[in-house]
């Protein structure tokens, strides 16, 4: 017997966001993030089907070894630029480049989209997510959209 270990092999596919999958993934984000934030009226869960749909966004989710992992979305929200939404790794599969996966599948999309630009939100309390847009080359901007005014979102951005 080899001392190797079998490599998971981890893929990331376009799905419904009304699916079954989807569904289950953002049921834990959500669930998440009203755990860790507990202020009134400072949770940004709108995602519609509509933006995400062909041409104007898309849906993603991550599976290891075909067991779906993580998940995250582009929506349009200007000519060339798009937003990151629902970017959510399982606790489990943490750690193994799941969600560095999604963001270059995510930056793929959107260049394809005509994009030339991308924003998303985070929040304060988010130190492990900051730390890996950070990685990807996304900088700290100022807040836009449903943000402004948030005292707990950080908004982050860079060119493509």
């Amino acid at each position: 017997m080899s001392g190797q270990s079998k490599q998971a092999a981890l893929t990331v596919e376009r799905r419904d966001i009304g699916s079954a999958e989807a569904q289950a993934l953002i049921a834990e984000l959500n669930a998440e993030l009203s755990a860790r934030y507990t202020e009134p009226g400072e949770t940004h869960f709108l995602l519609l089907p509509e933006q995400v749909a062909s041409g104007h966004g898309t849906f993603l989710v991550a599976k290891l070894d075909g067991e779906p992992v993580g998940c995250g979305a582009l929506r349009r929200i200007a000519e060339e630029t798009g937003e990151i939404k629902r970017m959510y790794v399982r606790p489990a599969a943490r750690g193994n480049g799941v969600g560095r996966t999604i963001l270059t599948a995510l930056e793929d999309e959107a260049r394809q989209l005509g994009m030339t630009r991308l924003v998303l939100e985070t929040g304060v309390y988010q130190l492990e997510a900051m730390a890996l847009y950070g990685r990807i080359g996304l900088a700290g901007i100022e807040p836009f959209g449903e943000y402004l005014g948030s005292r707990i979102s950080v908004c982050m951005g860079k060119h493509l």
